[in-house]
């Protein structure tokens, strides 16, 4: 079944390179392996960067053995549903392409939260 993005639409990649994905596929697919539900395509800003790694989570550091380059403001990330709400929350959430962005975020976050970002 193919997966449907925010817009109900088919699911569009996010990002080949960088390579995201919680599959890393290219796209914000998850399943219940997931347990983080990598499902919003976001252009990540250094503000976001900057916010994350304060919440211990440092998308900045190249991880070669996890296949990650690490990422620099404007690159395209498939982000964690409920740290995006937490930036979002916090005035910093990084702005979303949403026709790459599972519909599964519309669980944690509405879409008019996920138009208004950046």
């Amino acid at each position: 079944m193919t997966a449907l993005n925010v817009l109900g639409t088919m699911l569009m990649p996010c990002s080949y390179d960088p390579l995201t994905g919680f599959y890393r596929d290219g796209c914000c697919n998850t399943d219940e392996h997931d347990h983080g539900t990598h499902v919003i395509c976001a252009r990540v800003t250094q503000e976001f960067l900057d916010f994350s790694l304060s919440r211990g989570n440092d998308l900045v550091t190249p991880r070669p053995e996890y296949r990650f380059a690490g990422l620099k403001p404007n690159n395209r990330w498939c982000l964690c549903a409920l740290r995006w709400k937490e930036a979002y929350e916090a005035g910093v959430a990084p702005p979303v392409v949403l026709e790459c962005t599972h519909a599964r975020a519309l669980d944690f976050v509405t879409l008019k939260q996920l138009q208004s970002a950046g």
